[in-house]
């Protein structure tokens, strides 16, 4: 349980498996009943709770296996959060698309309104995890959950200010208005600046795995640093032209059209 091959593999699998099973859930709720993304939000909460109680169990058990649970417990709760987002349950106060022609700062104020309540939920997220592992000796669920905000805050910032590419395709019907707020336009200088420091966070996390002195410390910095390599990674897929959306697309149903309320 302590291979670091074994543990980057791991990560990799979590990562494909926990975005996947997310976009299908959400994807079969659009081709549903109007209360399904309310029902799916629901139905999730036991990840909530798994997240906590995760996070608290794994802190005072720094074996293999309390760094497997605590990383899980992290993904669990970042999981439920990005189901309420994606769901439209947990998005903010500002549900309609950004028109065009506004100054930056407007622009801005509008994009912030619109994920405002999001923020707060994976602010209160992270909190909440330190919390729950405070004075144990291991932080891993607390260190996976900041990676994973600094990752999302970095995209977030590239998606508003531009760049090349971007899976609209994954965005379901009740938040299609934050499209308005994403630019497809060439990358500025702020997306090399994020490259530089998920490529400092992941070279750091490489080094302390390689110098870990116990195999339970470089299991907990190969985990930390596979993930920080694939957030690296996703990055680079907003500027290569890669077909990374095939990924998951195949997994997910197909789209059902929009039913047209106005008459012609």
């Amino acid at each position: 349980m302590t291979s670091p091959l074994l543990a980057a593999f791991g990560v990799l699998l979590a990562w494909w498996l926990s975005t996947g099973l997310i976009l299908w859930r959400v994807r079969v709720a659009d081709n549903g009943p109007a209360t399904g993304h309310v029902v799916s939000v629901i139905g999730s909460v036991p990840l909530l709770g798994f997240g906590l109680w995760g996070a608290h169990q794994s802190a005072h058990d720094s074996t293999a296996t309390g760094i497997y649970v605590g990383f899980a417990a992290a993904l669990a709760l970042w999981g439920w959060i990005e189901m309420a987002f994606l769901s439209g349950v947990l998005t903010g106060p500002n549900h309609a698309p950004s028109p065009a022609g506004l100054s930056p700062r407007a622009r801005f104020s509008r994009a912030l309104m619109a994920v405002a309540w999001h923020e707060l939920a994976l602010l209160i997220g992270l909190i909440g995890l330190i919390w729950a592992s405070w004075g144990g000796q291991n932080t891993i669920a607390a260190a996976t959950f900041a990676l994973l905000l600094v990752a999302r805050t970095l995209a977030k910032i590239n998606l508003f200010l531009g760049v090349p590419h971007i899976n609209l395709q994954f965005i379901p019907r009740p938040i299609a208005h934050m499209k308005s707020h994403f630019r497809t336009a060439p990358a500025t200088g702020f997306f090399a600046i994020s490259i530089c420091i998920l490529a400092a966070i992941t070279g750091l996390l490489v080094q302390r795995a390689l110098d870990g002195v116990t195999a339970e410390e470089t299991l907990g910095d190969t985990v930390l640093a596979a993930l920080a390599a694939l957030a690296l990674l996703e990055h680079l897929f907003m500027v290569l032209p890669l077909p990374d959306a095939k990924l998951w697309a195949w997994m997910l149903p197909k789209s059902k059209p929009s039913i047209k309320t106005l008459k012609e």
